[in-house]
């Protein structure tokens, strides 16, 4: 069946309803949190919040100054785009809540944005970027939340993970080349560049709200939407191999599952 094309003046109403979307791009998983605002056309603001302990005292005043700063008014923004982690346990459930909050009272539509696709997105900009990536978080006792991905056209794909795992352990199976990024490598170097791997510049490790935004805006337009009660910070898991040998060993001394403490 031929499908006839669509009438100009509806195909310039959509767009305008699309290009019309205001957002906001909410990052707590790490030490420096931050909050964006923009539209389908692009980034508008952004700003810094610089400490996790403050991150809930500051962050609806940092979004309600940078709304200020462009002449919009809070209400109208109809999209939030949120860091889901793994990261800073205490950081993810105050952007959570927020993001919650600003859904059940204003009626924002609310996307779930996963941090480890957030920061191997900074290496996009590497000229080549790397085919390979594993994304290291500090978990601490030895251990990282970690996850492995593979390039596919202009973003990168999780093939593995993520996993709250000792970092030797999850680059020893992973496909090489390989580099590595992530605020984890600070915590964990020695183990990190034994492994054979590239490490990534510091300045590619941490996620930002504006990479929030850039990979939020792409969900949102394939309808990649949450409802607010299932918007959970990412409750990283063993590997399944060391799962099942919990599984079968329940009085052993394997790696205790889920989030260390903040």
């Amino acid at each position: 069946m031929q499908m006839s094309p669509m009438p100009q003046h509806r195909r310039s109403a959509e767009m305008a309803a699309t290009t019309s979307i205001r957002a906001v791009a909410i990052e707590t998983s790490s030490r420096v949190g931050s909050v964006a605002i923009g539209t389908r056309e692009g980034l508008v603001a952004s700003a810094r919040i610089q400490s996790d302990q403050r991150h809930g005292a500051e962050l609806l005043p940092a979004l309600a100054a940078l709304c200020d700063q462009v002449g919009w008014e809070p209400s109208s923004l109809s999209e939030c785009y949120v860091s889901t982690g793994p990261g800073s346990f205490t950081g993810l459930r105050i952007g959570i809540a927020v993001a919650r909050t600003l859904a059940w009272s204003a009626g924002l539509r609310l996307v779930a944005v996963p941090t480890v696709q957030v920061i191997a997105a900074n290496a996009l900009g590497l000229a080549p970027p790397p085919v390979n990536l594993a994304v290291v978080l500090d978990a601490k006792r030895g251990r990282v939340y970690g996850a492995i991905l593979r390039l596919a056209g202009d973003s990168y794909e999780v093939s593995a993970g993520p996993y709250q795992v000792e970092p030797g352990r999850l680059l020893a199976d992973a496909p090489r080349p390989l580099a590595v990024t992530g605020e984890g490598v600070a915590y964990h170097r020695p183990a990190i560049e034994g492994a054979g791997v590239s490490v990534l510049p510091a300045v590619l490790w941490t996620p930002t709200a504006e990479g929030v935004f850039q990979l939020g805006t792409r969900l949102a337009d394939g309808g990649r939407f949450t409802q607010p009660v299932r918007l959970l910070p990412n409750y990283v898991r063993l590997p399944e191999p060391l799962e099942k040998w919990q599984a079968a060993h329940p009085a052993g001394g394997g790696p205790s599952e889920g989030p260390a403490s903040d």
